[in-house]
């Protein structure tokens, strides 16, 4: 099938993938009167006492904004706010079947950082949870950390956080087929924007020791050209031994591979010359840094990549869905730390040891245990640290 001939089809026959429904009956005058005026103004004055109650009196306690500026709209680039919705809405019909949260897009007319946590901010009340999305880098780290500390509910830029969670999840599974301790391995992560940086965190966070992020020039080093002030905050913490050279340099020795770059970054030969049992995640899309056939000739033991149509398949969808719903069930105030945690561990787990295997580290996406085990997981870590509410 031609999927971009084919979709553009079906997008002018469904003239949009998602619509608002009424989950009542409006069918007497009395209908009216109980969900419109005169009745309504009853649970508006209960909200009016305790702002609390708006999430037991309104359909906020399920209802997640997907929000975008269309600055780098899946692998598009700046193709503007307009031209970004099919994306948006796709992304709300993936709440909706995986994790049960009603969700609805909001594309921003501005790249301006506080014009866009401003108007995030003003329309929090109406929603329990922000899900940014396709934010380029570095405005979508700003825009992150300024919403969260103005907004007291779950934001969350899945570009970063989904896909670290998704990649620490294949990576504690990985780990165990090839023996290796994560204390141990040297870590080449190629492609710092917010996937990079985000990803390089959570496994800093989660006990890895060794990273080394490279960019188009090569190794990242304090004289880098052109570093924006979150790429120079990861110098601190990563190429502790002050390598320089290229990504060729940087693979001799390396025991893990990430991508988050750009096609056809990585050779056989550059393989070859990494450590035993190679773990390699080439997650650029749709082609890949290195194609798995390639890796594993240059004697990588476990491969991944973006695309569903090879093994072990990087998707956040294995992510954001349940981690909203176990947000929302416990009415979280903040995705922190340990909730991203607690959902890769959770997701890894959905692998037993007797079933990991170099082709078989990660859930499917259609696997039907994800949301329930991503939920629980997260509602417990929010607990935990005092961040939920119920």
């Amino acid at each position: 099938m031609n999927y971009a001939e084919e979709s553009l089809k079906k997008h002018y026959e469904w003239k949009g993938k998602i619509k608002v429904i009424t989950d009542i009956p409006v069918k007497t005058s009395e209908d009216l009167s109980l969900a419109y005026t005169p009745g309504v103004a009853q649970p508006c004055l209960e909200i009016q006492k305790d702002v609390n109650k708006s999430y037991e009196l309104t359909r906020r306690w399920n209802l997640c904004a997907v929000v975008t500026d269309g600055t780098a709209v899946l692998g598009l680039g700046d193709i503007g706010p307009e031209a970004g919705m099919p994306v948006m809405e796709g992304k709300c019909v993936l709440f909706k079947a995986f994790g049960d949260v009603d969700a609805f897009p909001l594309c921003i007319k501005s790249k301006d950082v506080d014009e866009i946590v401003n108007t995030i901010y003003l329309l929090s009340g109406s929603f329990g949870g922000v899900n940014l999305e396709d934010i380029a880098a570095p405005r979508c780290f700003e825009i992150e950390r300024k919403l969260k500390e103005k907004c007291d509910i779950p934001i969350f830029h899945d570009d970063q956080h989904g896909t670290a969670i998704v990649v620490l999840s294949g990576l504690i599974n990985a780990l165990k087929v090839v023996g290796k301790d994560k204390e141990k391995v040297k870590v080449v992560v190629n492609g710092p924007g917010s996937a990079g940086i985000a990803v390089s965190k959570l496994l800093l966070s989660y006990g890895f020791k060794n990273l080394t992020l490279c960019n188009r020039e090569g190794i990242m080093t304090e004289n880098s050209k052109d570093l924006n002030w979150a790429q120079k905050e990861m110098l601190e913490v990563t190429n502790l031994d002050h390598k320089t050279g290229t990504l060729k340099d940087a693979l001799v020795g390396a025991d893990i591979f990430l991508g988050f770059s750009g096609p056809n970054m990585v050779t056989e030969e550059m393989v070859r010359s990494m450590n035993k049992d190679a773990i390699i995640f080439a997650c650029a899309n749709p082609t890949p840094e290195i194609f798995p056939d390639e890796a594993k000739k240059g004697g990588a033991k476990v491969i991944s990549t973006g695309r569903s149509d090879f093994p072990n398949q990087i998707n956040n969808v294995l992510v954001f869905p349940g981690l909203f719903r176990g947000a929302f069930d416990v009415r979280a105030k903040d995705i922190n730390e340990e909730m991203k945690m607690a959902a890769a561990v959770a997701i890894a787990n959905l692998i037993s040891d007797d079933e990991v295997n170099e082709n078989n580290i990660i859930p499917k996406a259609f696997d039907p245990r994800v949301k329930e085990v991503v939920a629980k997981a997260v509602a417990e870590a929010a607990r935990r640290t005092g961040v939920a509410r119920i």
